[in-house]
């Protein structure tokens, strides 16, 4: 093994520790001796890989991104109408926190008190790209398949990313008890006939 993919599978080893940790101990703070514990080497082998825990957290961000993101980018090339984009996209986002307890705890901020304004910082951008994309799918909607949403475009894209952080934040609140997706079937039933109508256009203002 060279001592690049040695490098690579320490780190990963550190921050699959850590998103470890952040699901077996809700609420708790993480320390680096306790993560240097769990991975089973010295706080200052983890500063050879990370300079700081900061750092630490930005890697397991970066991964939320990545699985997310990509995954949202095959989900606009799979499907052309607005309403699946918006069912998928919100299907997709609360499956992963579900099947990543600990992530949720950066998601909520719940693991971020005391620790840097960059790394919430992080967490604000990522649901503001979530709700920038619901914007994006909304306004092809109309050129599209002519429709139009109910409301705003922006209200209508703020109240999915809502929905989101609700059932996210819910998750950790009751330390992983209810799951994201939860009812979620039956709630989609009763949030998609309240997201987009037929375009009228003898309707709209002159």
């Amino acid at each position: 093994m060279t001592e690049t993919a040695d490098k690579l599978s320490r780190r990963d080893q550190i921050l699959q520790a850590l998103a470890h940790m952040l699901e077996t101990n809700p609420g708790a703070r993480i320390t680096t001796a306790s993560l240097a514990k769990a991975v089973g080497v010295s706080e200052a082998a983890l500063y050879r890989h990370f300079p700081s825990k900061a750092k630490m957290f930005e890697g397991l961000i970066s991964f939320i991104e990545e699985a997310v993101f990509s995954r949202v980018s095959r989900i606009l090339q799979d499907f052309e109408q607005a309403d699946q984009r918006c069912e998928r996209t919100l299907t997709l986002v609360l499956t992963f926190a579900e099947k990543n307890p600990g992530m949720c705890r950066l998601l909520s901020g719940d693991a971020l008190s005391g620790e840097t304004e960059r790394l919430r910082q992080r967490i604000q951008q990522f649901f503001e790209r979530i709700e920038m994309q619901f914007k994006q799918i909304l306004r092809e909607a109309e050129m599209r398949e002519g429709k139009v949403p109910l409301q705003t475009i922006s209200a209508a894209a703020n109240l999915l990313t809502a929905v989101l952080e609700g059932r996210i934040r819910q998750y950790v609140r009751t330390e992983f008890d209810t799951r994201p997706t939860q009812y979620w079937d039956e709630q989609w039933q009763l949030l998609q006939p309240l997201l987009l109508r037929e375009k009228n256009l003898t309707s709209l203002p002159v």
